[in-house]
């Protein structure tokens, strides 16, 4: 299957989704690990086009999703600056072009070191909030954890720093 960016572009915007998650992991300096993906979700019949869009990017994971569905799920940052790079040459079309703008944002945001900081974490999730509506309860409520957060309780000088 020989996959042109154009339709790439409009598969994507009817099918793509930029997800942002954050999760407590006590080995990062902030205590929470920011999870950026891009992942597509296509019934088991259409597992091919997953496999096509793995090969176009370069990258990413094919695997169950739930049932019959399957997921191409890309997290690693090197796979998702070839994603980022695509859709600024390929501009999505959709409403999903401003999530794909926020998205962005944290990805350029984390290259910078901001998500381990109290600070930039914090604008992080206030941006994923914009982007996740459906996981938008559960962002807010690590927002509030974070927020009540007091700076010693931040570690400045943990070894990991991804």
């Amino acid at each position: 299957m020989d996959l042109k960016p154009d339709w790439v572009v409009g598969f994507v915007d009817g099918e793509g989704c930029f997800y942002v998650g954050v999760n407590r992991n006590r080995t990062m300096k902030t205590g929470y690990q920011v999870l950026p993906e891009f992942r597509i979700v296509q019934h088991e019949r259409d597992i091919q086009v997953l496999y096509a869009l793995r090969k176009f990017f370069g990258c990413g994971v094919v695997r169950r999703n739930h049932d019959d569905r399957y997921e191409l799920r890309i997290r690693k940052r090197s796979c998702l600056k070839k994603v980022v790079e695509f859709f600024e040459k390929h501009p999505l079309k959709t409403k999903k072009n401003v999530d794909f703008k926020k998205f962005r944002r944290i990805i350029l945001m984390m290259e910078r070191g901001e998500h381990l900081t109290k600070e930039g974490l914090i604008k992080i999730l206030e941006i994923a909030m914009e982007i996740n509506t459906g996981n938008h309860e559960r962002l807010r409520r690590v927002l509030e954890e974070i927020r009540g957060l007091d700076e010693d309780t931040v570690h400045p000088h943990s070894e990991r720093m991804g």
